[in-house]
């Protein structure tokens, strides 16, 4: 798509979400995720909760005396779009670019914000990683002026796994064919082998990404190998539309989920999810009554009056409380400075768990909950009557996992 027509894209999302404080005065971000086409229920989800969370960190003074401004991308989920909406962002000499959705448009993006800053000295811009989750990006592929504010692959491999009954003997893993799905795949198998040798995997996909609209032979397959329980990555329309497929063929299983917390996960679902449901998140909307804290509670409610679905980035608000402490420490939003104080940084959420951004590799080392889909909790989600309760929690220094980066650092 050509600049021009972004550019009149980005001005019709800034009149709708953009914050409204003086667009001279504010500290922008760009932020680039899929805003159409099938993925963009997800990104439209992601950029509510930016509105949502920049508004809480703004009020709380955000960083030398300004506001953050969210200003959107349509990525599309392509990482040539993604580049595209790069090369604009530099343009502006917009200091942060920040991308959530998509593993592959994450190496894209890496790569494209090495290359700039390699030629652009003096007008560089750090690229801050809110939910592409493959692990490659902060091992074999990571890079200075990258970081992740979220946990990775192999981190929810090992708490999904860490989590899973006794009883259960049989699994069939369904993922998507790109970096994400088969980083996931590869880790759960990982991490079943290491952890649950006595869990037979008695088959496994890797699904073309975005095209597959009718989920019901894979159902039947699934059915058919005789396993007990399903484990997926799938996250999106390949979430929910196998979901509604499983419901709709009575499929006797326990699913085992990685994204099944996220917009649209509960409503395609539904009753048939009722305790067989389960899910690796990094919040979710019960935490807070769970763990009796009156803050987290009144975050909760507060995104309820205005929004029919979960509250679940928790992640995103610490992405921007460290950035808005980092620009602090540095006296400046130059990148370069910014990056070295986001280094080793730490802060907590509003129920004071500990996150950390680590240095080594940049990835950050943040709390997961393993939950089931259950009636009879505080919240429920998407007006189903079911929401979420927490099995399991695994603290951010539990999931310290060894990094293989080999991190090239700029001298200035």
């Amino acid at each position: 798509m050509p600049i021009i027509k972004h550019l009149l894209a980005v001005a019709t999302m800034l009149s709708c979400f953009a914050l409204p404080v003086a667009a001279e005065d504010t500290i922008k971000i760009g932020y680039v995720d899929p805003l159409s086409g099938t993925f963009a229920q997800q990104g439209d989800a992601s950029l509510k909760h930016f509105a949502f969370l920049i508004d809480r960190v703004n009020a709380a003074g955000g960083a030398l005396g300004r506001k953050f401004e969210i200003v959107p991308y349509d990525s599309k989920l392509q990482p040539a779009e993604a580049l595209i909406a790069l090369k604009d962002i530099t343009d502006r000499n917009i200091s942060f670019i920040m991308h959530c959705a998509g593993s592959n448009v994450a190496a894209a993006l890496i790569d494209g914000v090495a290359k700039h800053n390699a030629r652009n000295p003096d007008h560089r811009v750090l690229y801050l990683n809110c939910g592409a989750l493959a692990s490659d990006l902060t091992n074999d592929k990571c890079d200075f002026w990258h970081f992740r504010f979220d946990a990775n692959t192999g981190m929810r491999a090992e708490t999904l796994v860490r989590g899973l009954p006794k009883t259960l003997k049989s699994v069939y893993l369904i993922n998507q064919d790109y970096l994400f799905g088969q980083t996931l795949q590869r880790e759960t198998k990982e991490y079943l082998a290491k952890l649950r040798p006595d869990i037979k995997i008695v088959g496994e996909e890797l699904i073309p990404l975005g095209k597959v609209k009718d989920f019901s032979p894979y159902v039947t397959k699934v059915q058919s190998a005789g396993a007990e329980a399903l484990i997926t990555g799938n996250w999106g329309p390949d979430l929910n539309l196998m979901m509604k497929a499983a419901a709709d063929a009575g499929a006797n299983l326990q699913y085992y989920t990685y994204l099944s917390h996220v917009v649209g996960g509960a409503t395609s679902v539904g009753a048939m999810g009722e305790n067989r449901l389960h899910t690796v998140t990094e919040f979710h909307p019960n935490v807070p009554s769970e763990q009796n804290s009156a803050a987290g509670e009144e975050f909760v409610t507060s995104w309820r009056k205005d929004h029919d679905f979960d509250l679940f980035q928790m992640n995103n608000y610490v992405l921007l409380k460290m950035l808005a402490a980092a620009i602090d420490k540095a006296g400046s939003t130059d990148p370069y400075k910014v990056a070295l104080a986001l280094e080793d940084s730490k802060t907590t959420d509003p129920l004071g768990h500990e996150y950390i951004m680590r240095k080594e590799d940049h990835q950050m080392l943040e709390p997961l909950y393993a939950a089931q889909f259950v009636r009879g909790v505080k919240h429920d989600s998407e007006k189903t009557g079911f929401g979420w309760k927490t099995e399991t929690v695994v603290e951010a220094a539990q999931l310290a996992q060894p990094t293989t980066c080999k991190m090239k650092r700029p001298a200035s």
